[in-house]
């Protein structure tokens, strides 16, 4: 990939990978897991996500170890539910689009680079927790944050990924994200959903892998 797609995709990887924590809290939002600019993001929807991976890791030979790892699935996935509307919302106020086309070659270009079609899904599963249907939506993402930066004129140095970083922190504080306490709060600063106490609530201690 050339340098602004090499951004793009290490700015998606850093804010997928932030840590996603959150205390159980009462369900405020019956039926849904977050609202992001007056849309619904339904708790089923989330679980379907939740439910494809599961199955991707349970087929894996690695099942045991990859479910280890994502005991917090549920809310890297509402991550990055939430994260792609934020995206969208910074494409429409830069007016850049994804043509299937060319979500297509940049589905090629990971494989490519991975070594084939069959390790790019590994590598997604295991490092992103991403399903093998779920592949068009992580590349359509590469192609819209590469032509945002293109866009802003945001070069692979600090003061590029400030200006990203400032672009979605408007884009985000917009759309008025509100999430579900059950899954924690969104910080509009960090692009990120961000630990919910609620002071009702008491911290747990949990057993490895369990969710709340």
């Amino acid at each position: 990939m050339h340098r602004r797609t090499a951004l793009s995709v290490s700015a998606v990887a850093l804010l997928a990978a932030a840590p996603l924590l959150a205390a159980c809290g009462s369900d405020a939002h019956p039926g849904a897991a977050a609202v992001v600019g007056g849309q619904r993001i339904e708790v089923s929807s989330l679980q379907a996500q939740v439910q494809d991976v599961r199955a991707a890791q349970h087929a894996s030979p690695q099942s045991a170890q990859l479910i280890k790892e994502t005991g917090d699935l549920s809310r890297r996935k509402l991550h990055g539910m939430i994260f792609d509307r934020v995206v969208a919302k910074v494409a429409a106020d830069n007016g850049v689009g994804a043509s299937r086309g060319e979500i297509q070659k940049a589905r090629a270009d990971f494989a490519r680079q991975s070594g084939g079609e069959q390790q790019m899904k590994a590598l997604l599963l295991q490092q992103q927790g991403v399903a093998p249907d779920e592949i068009d939506d992580v590349a359509r993402r590469a192609v819209l944050m590469n032509k945002i930066a293109a866009k802003l004129g945001a070069t692979d140095t600090p003061e590029g990924q400030k200006k990203l970083t400032e672009a979605f922190g408007r884009a985000s504080k917009a759309l008025r994200i509100d999430v579900n306490p059950r899954f924690g709060t969104w910080d509009d600063e960090k692009i990120q959903l961000a630990t919910y106490t609620a002071p009702w609530v008491r911290q747990i201690s949990k057993a490895p892998g369990q969710s709340l």
